[in-house]
């Protein structure tokens, strides 16, 4: 005779660890808004249930100067410590939530640097996903 293990059987629970929703957006460096062209340069991830917000960011110089030969690096550099600054929740955050930051993050703009659209996930461990999101995303 069969027997079905109920869902909270701790056998159940370990092989199932539980996952929780995630949202992700790329950081994208587009340095000629006519032409449109963009590099991502980072990737911005948020997890309401674990209270979890973290950018991971790449400034290679040399990767940037071969897209884009005329880019002043540092004014991207202060862009992008800008963004990561906000993400931790500097002064201008203005004690807002993880979740306003991340759609603050995430908002249509037209500068040297913009989001991607937002992407949902299921994660048990987002730092392991926001690594996983770099390394794919961003240094490939």
């Amino acid at each position: 005779m069969n027997q079905r293990q109920t869902p909270s059987s701790p056998t159940d629970l370990t092989e199932h660890p539980e996952v929780d929703l995630y949202e992700y957006a790329l950081l994208r460096l587009i340095p000629d808004l006519e032409r449109g062209e963009s590099l991502n340069v980072g990737v911005v991830v948020y997890c309401r249930k674990r209270d979890y917000l973290q950018v991971r960011i790449s400034a290679d110089e040399n990767r940037l100067r071969a897209f884009s030969p005329g880019m002043n690096v540092e004014q991207l550099r202060r862009a992008l410590n800008g963004i990561a600054a906000h993400c931790a929740g500097d002064d201008h955050a203005g004690g807002d939530s993880l979740g306003r930051r991340f759609r603050w993050l995430t908002a249509p703009r037209s500068t040297i640097v913009q989001s991607g659209p937002v992407h949902p996930g299921l994660t048990d461990d987002p730092d392991a996903t926001l690594a996983r999101l770099f390394e794919r995303l961003v240094q490939s």
